[in-house]
């Protein structure tokens, strides 16, 4: 496993992140019972992943407090979140307050490494920043978490609007947001910002649907082309990102998909979900592999760059409305 520090709060994190929720919710949403669940979570612990991201809303906090009875508490970087919303009302300073500490007590652990504000639209910002925020610095006061984060909610903020504000509070300690290869706008609004202020990222959404699922990347392609965001030629292809794929390149889209996402600059942990043994370790190995070669790197600079908010959607993920 590789290292890597996150930004400015001095924790050394595995650069492959093991994501709790979304689809598989670490087995728990194609079929896995609990006890293989955990045992999931504990290979990739065996595995030198010391990243694990999990939240209120993903309904695996306690399945993920039984993994990490197995290690030394200090091997381990517990990152998990709370909404922002409930029942279509923002969340009070109480409310935040004692889902922390529900967190807590799901987990079994005093203290989570990393509490996010989940989700947060770009209407809900300035409600997250001045009377959320300061609640749960009070919280880290007490020592029952050692830093802040913020996660935004790519499908209904595909510019990314409400991260281009929170780059420029102080309060965040680490951010985690909507990155992969047809979707590449935190190179040019958040990264730089990041990079600059020391707040550490956590890459999501870097292995999508359109990569993954047969037929759906050449639809999404010529869609594209049919609004004129990629060229006419696209639209005649079924294998629109078969250029990836050679010797000395990636082997498979999922491939090339990572490996974009870990080398990217600005790149901190890339997060991975899955609910197979066999997944869980393919996975790693290609966020442990080298980087793309640099002119492939270069025609998804030039090709996608340009591009947002593209193949974010993923049914039952938790997702905020602005």
């Amino acid at each position: 496993m590789d290292y890597t520090t996150l930004g400015r709060t001095g924790l050394r994190v595995s650069v492959a992140g093991l994501g709790c929720g979304g689809n598989s919710r670490i087995g728990r949403g194609t079929g896995l019972g609990e006890d293989e669940s955990v045992a999931l979570v504990r290979e990739a612990l065996d595995l030198g992943v010391n990243f694990i991201d999990t939240a209120e809303a993903y309904g695996t906090e306690d399945l993920v407090g039984r993994a990490i009875q197995a290690v030394p508490r200090d091997s381990v970087v517990i990152s998990t979140k709370c909404l922002t919303r409930h029942g279509g009302n923002l969340q009070s300073a109480t409310d935040v307050v004692r889902a922390l500490e529900d967190s807590l007590g799901r987990l079994g652990t005093e203290y989570v490494d990393v509490f996010h504000l989940h989700a947060v639209a770009p209407a809900a910002y300035a409600h997250a920043r001045d009377v959320l925020a300061p609640a749960l610095l009070r919280e880290k006061e007490k020592g029952k978490l050692r830093h802040l984060g913020i996660t935004e909610t790519g499908p209904h903020d595909p510019q990314q609007a409400m991260l281009q504000q929170a780059v420029h509070d102080p309060c965040w300690e680490v951010m985690m947001l909507a990155f992969h290869m047809m979707n590449q706008g935190a190179r040019r609004q958040v990264f730089p910002h990041t990079r600059r202020e020391g707040i550490g990222t956590l890459l999501m959404f870097v292995v999508r649907n359109i990569f993954s699922v047969p037929g759906l990347l050449a639809q999404t392609v010529k869609g594209l082309v049919a609004e004129g965001r990629l060229p006419a030629r696209f639209g005649d292809t079924e294998a629109p990102l078969d250029f990836l794929l050679h010797a000395g390149g990636a082997t498979s889209l999922t491939d090339a998909a990572y490996r974009f996402a870990r080398h990217e600059p600005g790149a901190d942990v890339v997060l991975f979900g899955t609910g197979k043994r066999a997944h869980l370790r393919a996975n790693i190995e290609s966020i442990l592999k080298p980087p793309l070669p640099a002119a492939d790197v270069r025609t998804l600079y030039d090709l996608f760059g340009d591009l947002q908010g593209v193949g974010l959607d993923l049914p039952g993920r938790v997702q905020a409305k602005a």
